[in-house]
């Protein structure tokens, strides 16, 4: 029988393999799902990067810290892997403003 911690794992996974697919779509293609944000992302694939950067400090954090149980020795891995989760979300927030202009 299927416990709540493999349904917790299994929608961990679910979670970070559509992050990881949406952001390799807006990498490649430039494509964003359609939404309420998507009229604020004016360069579609920095936010594809702070997406797959935000997926792997999300994942790191989930399967080191929370899901893997109570060790409190992986307590900094598992911390790191939020700050790298934040680094993504600051990514993402640069794709909201335009683009410099360079002066050459």
């Amino acid at each position: 029988m299927i416990g709540m911690h493999d349904v917790l794992e299994i929608l961990a996974v679910l979670l970070l393999v559509v992050g990881a697919v949406l952001s390799m779509a807006a990498i490649t293609t430039g494509w964003i799902m359609p939404g309420r944000g998507r009229t604020k992302v004016l360069r579609p694939r920095v936010w594809g990067y702070g997406t797959l950067v935000a997926m792997a400090g999300i994942g790191t954090f989930l399967f080191v810290g929370p899901l893997q149980g109570p060790d409190r020795g992986n307590f900094p891995v598992s911390m790191s892997g939020m700050a790298v989760f934040a680094a993504g979300l600051y990514i993402q927030r640069q794709a909201m403003k335009p683009a410099r202009k360079t002066s050459s």
